[in-house]
């Protein structure tokens, strides 16, 4: 309901709607594209994902390569990869937070 008893103006909450959904696929494509890094070890292993989570590369540096011993870098593998995610979150939250608050709330399907 509108303050003062008002009907709401149908026409220019579609126009918003629009927006919004214009302003959050823009933000959705431009995440798509952005790179974070997350390194474990000390920097010895470092996963690159985009801010949609997608990873895209893995660096390892040959001092964590111990052929006794690939449990450690698996672990380290992991923790990257992870670290890379919770930063590609990190930045979702920056880029669509806004959008989703302007739409009322948290939008479904988005960790936020």
């Amino acid at each position: 309901m509108i303050p003062g008893g008002g009907q709401p103006n149908m026409q220019q909450l579609l126009q918003q709607a629009q927006k919004m959904q214009q302003d959050l696929a823009k933000a959705q494509e431009e995440l798509a594209h952005m790179e974070v890094d997350g390194k474990a070890g000390g920097g010895l292993v470092t996963a690159t994902v985009t801010g949609g989570g997608e990873l895209r590369s893995l660096e390892i540096d040959p001092k964590a390569v111990d052929p006794e011993d690939t449990e450690t870098l698996a672990d380290l593998i992991v923790a990257a990869v992870q670290a890379a995610n919770e930063n590609a979150q990190t930045l979702q939250q920056q880029k669509l937070g806004p959008l989703a608050q302007g739409l009322g709330g948290g939008i479904p399907g988005l960790p936020f």
